[in-house]
């Protein structure tokens, strides 16, 4: 049994892909059923990952290689330890509620096997990088995050807002994701190894380095912009225009949590320096303050879901910023608290936009009278966002306050921070709990009545959990912080969940003043809402807008250099083709002493030494008197056709001598492409006027003269040059012993080109092939006009 589920950590990653090749088949003949089946996938992964939970809490870390790039050292491996299975059951439990999700609210969709499929192959990528111990492979699921969520973002690609808005996440992450594989490289380099279980013991090497800057600085980049941090927030609110189970399960449990992962797989590599504290602790506090602010000036209920998400990463960036093991705990904590009732209250909004047809929050109240079941998954998830007793929500900040209280006046800044921050996201949840459900009933665009079962099972199971954890506090501590935090620090955390209440402790004395001041926030959520609107048409700049700026500089610049560099001039082309090729021939030469051969010595007579001249034979002077001939017939043609005939005289001569040097083959091939190339131009050249001459200045020939005479003699110096060197047979005599055994192949000129150079001779080939299909649609489209003219069919 242990072996199989060693085994089964790897299909984990690789189930989720294989269904979303499946997806499209599946909703095509099970249609309304199909969303069932693939349930099945997420679910079925959950319960193995349950499976190995024993071992994990044992202090056992699964682990598995699969053969990836052998010649390399490279393996494709996998491992769960504790946090890696937290974010693995995290992805798996809500992504299987988001597909029964996905199925009901786009029912009917021409395109829901399509959206279900790039849902499934994000949970793949997702899945890939929490569970990935290779780097590399790390890198690759991280960018297979970035590509499924935009193809998920601009799912809608008929607007135009939700193809920017996924361009624009496209862009942001994509930059982090090039930071993070020269990061990567660095490490491994520095390190010896690709594998972060093996990096764990090695963190001093990469920490001590004169690298470690660099390093950081590429890290803190990558994991910035996939988690939304101050500066790179903006994408996420514009993300929104995805439809509801996007915004559910990308942009509030998963992918935005990847940052996040990186951060904590890296703590102890990294982590433990003031430059990671001290970066981490700030942008992660501007990150949670601004996303708080930021919701309160939003109506529209997925838009301040969005910016309390991007609050709430600020948050799990500064408890990963202070490090310690209370601070690493929270971070578990919150993080589960989190994706709990984000996706269930995003569920929630997306049901009340379904069937009542706006999410705007000043149009919506009593509905809780028409949904009363979304009303009590709206409760669940609020009420653990505002952090109440018995739930997990209110574990999470405990924990944080802990971690934060006592020590210097940075710390009490910390926990001042912390404490406002909860409070604003503590208003919020009230805000979106009241408003929509109670009060006055207010006309909607639809008549409201309670959403699909496969809707509601989503808000209303995410939110017993969280109140059935917050009920466990032990199991909690023992079986889930306690793991997790050993695979970050190396060490177990004391938990301190307890469901007793110690007035004399003052952290409950915080957890008060922040309920308080969150009531507060709630009853006064229309002035400020007002007086951030004020200050944000008077500064009149927004990051967002700042993106847009950049990204239409970039195309003016990027269509500036396309003008400068491709002009459409060919001959200017072709010069600064040649002029490069003699630049790279006599700068290295002259760097190298490739012109020593020239300085005089005492030994007059042993220049000929240093340079190897031909020693040809008659006949081959012959055949180079006949190049010479056809390069003169071409200078001075009269006419364009002559010009074009007198090019084959150069190829026929370069055929002959492949036949005087015993390489017929090679003869024959170059005889045919020559005889082919010139009959292709004659073909083509007929749109032209073939009798005309054309006619260049002085200063053209001159310059294109002396440019030739120079590519000419540098590439004859060269060659002269290496026949002065010991001939290395290495690869040669390679060639000859392994052509009959392992190609089977006892002409060598074609196992090299078939075998060793296979794919460059594919390459070949399909480049020829791709110009003749190219002339033939030109021949063809010269023909129509004149068939056309003649009124034939």
């Amino acid at each position: 049994m242990g072996l199989s589920l060693d085994a089964s950590v790897a299909l984990i990653a690789i189930a989720p892909f294989l269904a979303a090749i499946l997806a499209p088949l599946i909703q095509s003949l099970a249609g309304r059923f199909a969303a069932w089946i693939l349930f099945i996938v997420p679910a079925g992964i959950f319960i193995v990952l349950l499976g190995l939970a024993e071992r994990v809490v044992a202090g056992q870390t699964i682990s598995t290689a699969i053969g990836w790039v052998p010649s390399f050292g490279l393996t494709l491996g996998f491992f769960v330890d504790g946090l890696s299975l937290v974010f693995a059951l995290t992805i798996s439990g809500i992504g299987a509620l988001i597909v029964l999700y996905a199925g009901a609210y786009l029912r009917g969709h021409r395109h829901l096997g399509r959206f279900l499929a790039f849902l499934l192959a994000f949970m793949g990528a997702m899945l890939g990088l929490v569970l990935a111990d290779n780097s590399l492979a790390i890198f690759m699921f991280w960018e297979l995050t970035s590509i499924t969520s935009y193809l998920l973002i601009g799912f809608d690609a008929g607007r135009q807002a939700a193809r920017r808005a996924a361009i624009q996440a496209l862009v942001i992450t994509n930059i982090g994701g090039l930071c993070l594989l020269v990061a990567i490289i660095v490490m491994q380099q520095l390190s010896g190894t690709w594998l972060l279980s093996e990096l764990r013991g090695l963190e001093g090497v990469v920490r001590d380095s004169a690298f470690y800057g660099l390093v950081l600085t590429l890290v803190l980049a990558a994991a910035f912009t996939k988690s939304a941090q101050f500066p790179f927030h903006f994408w996420l609110p514009n993300a929104m225009e995805a439809p509801t189970p996007v915004s559910a399960f990308l942009h509030s449990a998963t992918m935005v949590q990847g940052g996040v992962y990186l951060l904590a797989r890296l703590t102890p590599v990294l982590g433990e320096t003031s430059v990671w504290t001290g970066t981490l602790v700030a942008f992660g506090s501007v990150t949670l303050i601004w996303g708080a602010i930021g919701a309160l000036r939003q109506t529209d209920l997925k838009q301040i879901l969005a910016q309390t998400t991007i609050a709430s990463l600020g948050l799990l960036v500064v408890l990963i910023g202070l490090g310690s093991k209370a601070a690493i705990a929270a971070m578990i904590v919150y993080f589960i608290a989190h994706a709990f009732y984000k996706a269930g209250l995003f569920m929630v909004v997306g049901g009340v936009d379904h069937e009542a047809g706006t999410r705007d929050i000043t149009a919506l109240g009593g509905l809780a009278d028409k949904m009363p079941v979304s009303f009590i998954g709206a409760a669940l998830g609020a009420l653990s966002m505002f952090g109440l007793p018995l739930t997990v929500g209110y574990f999470a900040k405990e924990e944080m306050y802990l971690a934060a209280f006592g020590g210097d006046w940075l710390a009490w800044l910390v926990l001042a921070v912390l404490i406002l921050g909860n409070a604003l996201l503590a208003g919020i949840a009230l805000l979106i709990m009241i408003r929509p459900f109670l009060g006055d009933a207010l006309p909607t665009p639809r008549k409201p009545h309670e959403a699909p079962i496969a809707m509601l099972s989503g808000p209303l199971i995410l939110g017993g959990v969280a109140v059935v954890g917050g009920l466990l506090p032990e199991w909690l501590g023992h079986d889930v912080l306690a793991p997790a935090t050993l695979a970050v620090l190396g060490v177990e955390a004391e938990p301190h969940l307890s469901l007793s209440f110690d007035i004399t402790n003052p952290v409950l004395w915080l957890s008060v003043i922040t309920w308080g001041l969150g009531i507060l926030v709630f009853r006064q959520a229309h002035r400020i809402r007002v007086l951030l609107r004020r200050a944000e048409l008077a500064i009149g700049w927004t990051a967002d807008r700042a993106f847009d700026a950049v990204m239409f500089g970039l195309i003016r610049f990027a269509g500036a250099v396309t003008r400068f560099l491709h002009h459409g001039r060919l001959e200017i082309y072709l010069f600064t083709v040649f002029a490069m090729l003699g630049l790279a021939l006599f700068v290295p030469l002259s760097l190298l002493g490739g012109f020593d051969w020239i300085v005089p010595t005492a030994d007059l007579g042993d220049w000929s030494k240093r340079l190897v001249l031909p020693d040809l034979r008659i006949y081959e002077w012959g055949i180079l008197l006949f190049v010479l001939v056809g390069l003169l017939a071409v200078l001075i043609a009269q006419s364009r056709l002559i010009a074009i005939l007198s090019l084959g005289i150069q190829g026929t001569g370069l055929a002959l001598i492949f036949l005087l040097f015993g390489a017929p083959d090679l003869a024959f091939t170059q005889l045919m492409v020559e005889v082919l190339s010139v009959v292709i131009l004659t073909v083509v050249m007929t749109n032209l006027r073939l009798d005309a001459r054309d006619h260049r200045p002085f200063e053209d020939w001159a310059r294109d003269g002396t440019l030739a005479v120079i590519c000419g003699a540098g590439v004859s110096h060269l060659l002269m040059l290496v026949l002065t060197g010991t001939f290395d047979s290495r690869l040669s005599d390679f060639f000859a012993k392994t052509s009959v055994p392992v190609a089977h192949g006892a002409n060598i000129v074609n196992v090299i080109l078939v075998d060793y150079r296979g794919l460059d001779t594919l390459g070949e080939i399909s480049v020829v092939m791709g110009a003749g299909i190219a002339i033939l649609a030109l021949l063809r489209r010269r023909n129509k006009p004149a068939i056309a003219a003649r009124g034939e069919p």
